[in-house]
């Protein structure tokens, strides 16, 4: 049964390659003059057309990310009509050609569907731009600096110094928020003190902490009584720093603060419970 079944399959084989030996016989000496001519022609065409796109995306606005991967698309598109035009002159059926290279596109995009999406999303990226390539971001669970925009991945490094590849659709499937987009950040603080400190000293006392060279002195300060707590009032403090010097100015703001409170003798409370013993 498997001899015979070989024997089929060589017979299969051997009809094919008879056919297509009447087939390149049947092609006159003049069709393959022309369409080696053609094919010269089109090869000269598309690499006058690639340089010329070269020279036009080299003097535009669009992200040098997107250069590679547009000339890769035309060069394709090229190569593609260069091999119908060349089909043409032999005598193939095009439309035949066409339809086979249709279903084969058709299964390498089913086989390679992830990295479409990927790639899709790379693009929308590079165009909408959600972020650049410098912007400190947060984007699902992965926060970090953005080192890298590629097609296929966005690579981050985070602040302990680790690097992240995320798969792009996975960037534009989730919320993205830049810190980094704009000059400027509100610091919000929410600070406790003790019921027994008058509110107009403790606000005394924040209006000390937040004389650091990193906030904005032209723009609004707020530092209002904000909750009455179990134990403790909270004021709520909020400021507005450079983007770059926000932690600096956090950090240093929150030091300034228990020294300030320490040298009112306002006390930073926090939950206790009181318990009393009965006669």
């Amino acid at each position: 049964m498997l001899l015979s079944a070989i024997i089929a399959d060589s017979a299969e084989v051997e009809k094919n390659l008879t056919a297509l030996q009447k087939f390149l016989n049947s092609i006159s000496l003049t069709k393959w003059v022309t369409a080696a001519v053609l094919l010269a022609v089109c090869l000269l065409v598309t690499k006058l057309i690639l340089k010329g796109q070269d020279k036009i995306l080299g003097r535009s606005k669009l992200d040098k990310s997107l250069h590679g991967l547009t000339r890769s698309f035309t060069k394709i598109l090229l190569l593609f009509i260069t091999v119908m035009v060349v089909a043409g002159s032999l005598g193939i059926d095009t439309s035949s050609l066409l339809a086979v290279l249709s279903v084969a596109g058709l299964a390498a995009s089913l086989a390679l569907q992830d990295s479409l999406a990927n790639l899709a999303s790379g693009i929308n990226i590079l165009l909408t731009k959600p972020f650049v390539v410098g912007d400190f971001i947060t984007t699902g669970s992965y926060s970090g600096t953005v080192e890298e925009i590629r097609i296929a991945y966005t690579k981050l490094t985070t602040p302990e110094n680790q690097v992240v590849m995320i798969p792009n659709r996975t960037v534009t499937a989730s919320v993205i928020t830049n810190y980094s987009s704009e000059g400027k950040r509100r610091l919000d603080l929410t600070i406790s003190a003790s019921y027994d400190a008058p509110t107009e000293l403790v606000k005394e006392a924040l209006a000390e902490a937040i004389d650091v060279p990193q906030v904005l002195k032209d723009e609004p300060i707020f530092i209002r009584l904000t909750n009455y707590g179990e134990s403790a009032i909270d004021y709520t403090l909020r400021v507005w720093t450079p983007t770059d010097q926000y932690w600096d100015a956090r950090f240093d703001i929150l030091e300034r603060i228990r020294e300030s409170f320490a040298k009112r003798n306002i006390e930073m409370t926090y939950p206790h419970l009181n318990v009393h013993s009965l006669p």
